[in-house]
């Protein structure tokens, strides 16, 4: 990628401004990583990692198998105080999310279970600038969205995240399966930062 010098300039210039709060979600195998990635790689402040699949990792060794139904509740109170803990400790300018914290609506429904109250309470007090929902892609970019894909419940789990987007008041920009690069375009045209891949 060919980095703009025009988007440091845009992005210092906020640097020290408000916090302005930006995620990209969607279902597995959507390309969040790779979308992520070139973030990063044009310099723009971004949460990489998604607290959740570590997690995730860590509820499974202890367990000594995949996560079901009744081991939500305690995995899904654990990633949301991640999710809280990273949206407060950004205080200043620009940054992404990977995932955010209404994703806990659509993991919920699709093991069949309700909102607990502490998801409710921090959707309504930590609230996102703009929500980017990438299009699902034809591949798996982690071992664990094999999980969702023998099971074909992939669009499931990504019109459940979408669903609790609306539910949480958003209105999702929906980025179309594409390089990383042309998402990464796209999204930034939309939030009227210049577009890294133009630049010299």
């Amino acid at each position: 990628m060919t980095t703009n010098p025009d988007l440091a300039t845009a992005l210092a210039k906020v640097a020290d401004a408000e916090p302005r709060r930006y995620v990209i979600t969607g279902g597995p195998s959507s390309g969040k990583d790779d979308l992520l990635e070139a973030v990063h790689a044009a310099g723009i402040p971004c949460m990489i990692q998604e607290p959740g699949r570590e997690i995730y990792r860590k509820h499974r060794e202890r367990l000594g198998r995949h996560l079901q139904k009744e081991d939500r509740r305690e995995y899904s109170l654990e990633v949301l105080e991640a999710f809280i803990a990273e949206y407060e400790a950004h205080s200043h300018g620009i940054r992404f999310y990977n995932r955010g914290i209404p994703d806990g609506y659509g993991w919920e429904g699709f093991f069949g279970l309700r909102p607990t109250d502490e998801l409710e309470k921090a959707t309504q007090a930590y609230r996102y600038d703009a929500i980017f929902v990438l299009d699902p892609l034809d591949r798996f970019e982690d071992a664990d969205d094999v999980v969702w894909a023998k099971d074909r419940e992939i669009r499931r789990v990504h019109e459940l995240i979408v669903q609790g987007y609306y539910d949480a008041g958003y209105e999702p920009v929906f980025v179309a399966a594409d390089s990383a690069i042309a998402r990464l375009d796209f999204i930034c045209s939309n939030l009227r930062l210049p577009r890294p891949s133009r630049g010299v």
